[in-house]
């Protein structure tokens, strides 16, 4: 046990909470609105980086790292994917949500915008959209603190992982429970900042080692067609489909509810377009250097590691004293909790606004919602921690795989069609959100043997049933004027 790096990881933990406990008392007088989007005053800058903490999760410092340490150049793709994805998402999602969500009404959830945008009262899909977060941030927050987990049990080996993830669900569970949204985005920027760092500095630091004779990597190592981009070496199916999973990642961004809600939150037009730059260029960033931590990481490694996921961990502890490889590795623990505690606000805020009030107590006050709000997070944390524990549960990017597929494949087209489409039609978004979500996971169940990433079939079916449906029956007159204005809304 490396007593140095477990007495930085205790500092760590410590700051975060004294953040959740700083926006808890800053905000305890605050409503709803407060709690669950920071009362929409988030600067460009926080907004951009909570956005992209809160999607690279512990995936991008060991899942990803893993694939490209094991197969080599094949699974760029899915950066390629992701990179182009974000991009798009801040160009044509983030300035039109933020308008439409403030002329719906002022909604504060993905599903409260998605049922004022069509000026109803019917609360089912609030109550659909409430069911699919729930279950799917359980799986996705498993992601996250089984690598806590992972983390833990590597640099202290008595500690028992399951111990290990429920003490990073205790941490995670507190200061969202605290500060709320607010909390959230502040401990978000700078752990981005804190991932950016150490993503970028083990690379090239094992350069350096490597170019010092320190490399292990011998010649049959290597997987072939290791260092082609073309996983089978030409272009066949295997290698289209390849590249056609890696691209629909970036689907996904359209539709990720703990990401796009930050969007809805930032104070201005202006902001929104420095946020766009920033969290772009952040996220392209960590992209390419998490691909070259897998690749730097072969090259100094070898093939000794069992655990391909603790490329980072390795590296990190082979290359830096203890207190620097505590602080970097505190960044997996920054990747981690800056995701979980973004998916549990995001299920607590569903459930709490789009449930609990309109469905069993439509005379809830501010505090009761906050509550029930963080009644929710404990349960979901507690779901996630014994599907983490779980040894069936499969690897980290794994899970994370089937929680963003079903998130694109159900809301990504809704989404983009609400901004873009003034025919789209609330009985249109239903449908398009049960057909996505359940191609998805029909696809997973029974054609993944085909190797195309089920958000892919499920994007198209939601596409398609979102429309077909609208062209059956449109909106009113009143909804369309809805879009029109908000076209045109200006503040």
């Amino acid at each position: 046990m490396n007593v140095t790096e477990l007495i930085v990881f205790i500092v760590y933990f410590i700051i975060v909470l004294v953040v959740g406990l700083y926006f808890f008392v800053k905000t305890r007088n605050g409503g709803e609105k407060e709690y669950f989007l920071g009362g929409r005053k988030m600067g460009g800058l926080v907004s951009a980086l909570s956005a992209g903490a809160s999607d690279m999760s512990s995936w991008v410092l060991m899942g990803l790292p893993a694939s490209i340490f094991t197969a080599g150049l094949g699974e760029v793709w899915i950066a390629i994917g992701l990179a182009i994805g974000t991009i798009l998402s801040w160009i044509l999602v983030a300035p039109r949500l933020r308008r439409f969500s403030i002329v719906s009404g002022d909604s504060i959830t993905l599903p409260q915008y998605l049922t004022k945008r069509f000026k109803t009262d019917n609360k089912v899909l609030q109550i659909i959209c409430a069911v699919i977060f729930i279950c799917a941030y359980a799986v996705y927050a498993a992601s996250s603190i089984k690598a806590c987990g992972t983390l833990f049990s590597t640099v202290i080996p008595a500690l028992d992982p399951r111990i290990a993830m429920y003490i990073a669900a205790a941490i995670i569970i507190a200061y969202t429970f605290l500060g709320g949204f607010s909390a959230v985005c502040w401990t978000d920027f700078f752990q981005g900042l804190l991932m950016l760092a150490a993503l970028m500095l083990a690379p090239i630091i094992a350069l350096f080692a490597i170019k010092g004779g320190e490399g292990a990597l011998a010649a049959g190592d290597l997987a072939e067609n290791y260092w082609n981009m073309l996983p089978s070496g030409k272009l066949d199916w295997t290698s289209i489909a390849s590249i056609l999973t890696g691209l629909a990642w970036g689907l996904g961004y359209f539709g990720m509810p703990h990401i796009i809600i930050r969007y809805m939150a930032i104070k201005s037009p202006k902001e929104v377009k420095k946020s766009r730059v920033i969290g772009s260029i952040w996220t392209c960033l960590i992209l390419a250097f998490a691909v070259a931590v897998g690749l730097v990481g072969r090259v100094l490694l070898g093939n000794t590691l069992s655990d391909s996921s603790t490329v980072f961990i390795s590296m990190v502890r082979m290359l830096f004293p203890a207190v620097i490889s505590g602080i970097l590795l505190s960044a997996i623990l920054a990747a981690a909790m800056s995701t979980a505690d973004s998916q549990l606000l995001a299920s607590a805020s569903a459930f709490a606004s789009d449930v609990y009030k309109p469905v069993f107590r439509k005379n809830a006050g501010n505090k009761e919602m906050i509550w029930v709000g963080r009644g929710v997070v404990i349960i979901i944390s507690i779901v996630a921690v014994v599907i983490a524990s779980s040894p069936n549960s499969g690897s980290i990017m794994s899970l994370v795989s089937n929680a963003w597929g079903v998130f694109g494949a159900a809301f990504g087209p809704v989404i983009l069609l609400s901004l873009f489409w003034r025919k789209l039609s609330f009985g249109g978004t239903i449908a398009g959100i049960i057909a996505g979500a359940a191609v998805d996971i029909l696809w997973l169940a029974f054609l993944g043997s085909t190797g195309v990433y089920e958000l892919l079939p499920g994007f198209i079916a939601g596409i398609i049933a979102a429309v077909v449906v609208s062209l059956i029956k449109g909106p009113s007159e009143e909804v369309g004027q809805l879009f029109d204005e908000a076209k045109a809304y200006e503040d």
